[in-house]
């Protein structure tokens, strides 16, 4: 085995032992330590291999696929609006959290990813179809809710999130602001900025998670 992959390995090692041991911190900066190696499908991968179980592997996933911007380049390549584009991301985002239990390791989790991308992309078209007037009767009250009813579980999460870490999750994945304006407005490190707002999806990932068993995870 070539001194790179076994570096690699070993990386992703300590990867998955961070995971078990649940040290968020470790995980982050393991994980970022390997897509700086271009290692990024390896850690989506090990990742969604125990996100099931695993808040602090949820949460790398997460964030790994929001740096990396895979979801958003999936939804661009099949979009020309940036705004809808934003809005298939983040359903695309949604779904990747809700249904990663279905996701069986066999193939490569970008191409999983991809897959969800093209629903989410599919779901989006029908509903903007749906909500083109064909009488005056359709008001626009009704077609907006029409086209935010996908967003209202997450948005339902977001309410629950204590304000530390609801106003930097809202600012970055709701209003797409970069890290560094995130934290010029907050007035706070990026360093602190970005471990709230990795701490706050990852209490939202837990909530979306369990929604539907009735429990909460609220931290």
């Amino acid at each position: 085995m070539a001194a790179g992959s076994k570096q690699t390995s070993g990386h992703i090692d300590d990867l998955i032992r961070a995971f078990e041991h649940r040290d968020g911190l470790r995980a982050t900066d393991v994980a970022n330590e390997l897509v700086t190696e271009g290692s990024t499908e390896a850690v989506l991968n090990a990742a969604a291999d125990h996100a099931p179980a695993n808040s602090i592997a949820m949460n790398v996933l997460v964030e790994t696929l929001d740096a990396a911007g895979i979801v958003h380049r999936f939804a661009g390549a099949m979009l020309l609006d940036r705004a809808s584009v934003d809005d298939v991301a983040q359903d695309s985002l949604i779904s990747i959290v809700e249904s990663i239990n279905s996701f069986s390791g066999d193939s490569k989790f970008t191409s999983w990813v991809h897959t969800i991308v093209q629903r989410r992309v599919v779901d989006y078209l029908r509903r903007q179809r749906e909500s083109t007037p064909l009488n005056e009767e359709e008001s626009p009250t009704t077609r907006m809710s029409s086209m935010i009813a996908a967003r209202t579980t997450v948005r339902d999460a977001l309410a629950k999130l204590p304000e530390l870490y609801r106003v930097p999750v809202v600012l970055r994945d709701i209003e797409g602001l970069p890290y560094g304006e995130i934290a010029r407005r907050m007035e706070r490190s990026q360093g602190t900025v970005k471990s709230q707002i990795s701490r706050g999806r990852a209490i939202i990932a837990d909530m979306l998670k369990n929604r539907d068993s009735g429990t909460d995870n609220e931290r």
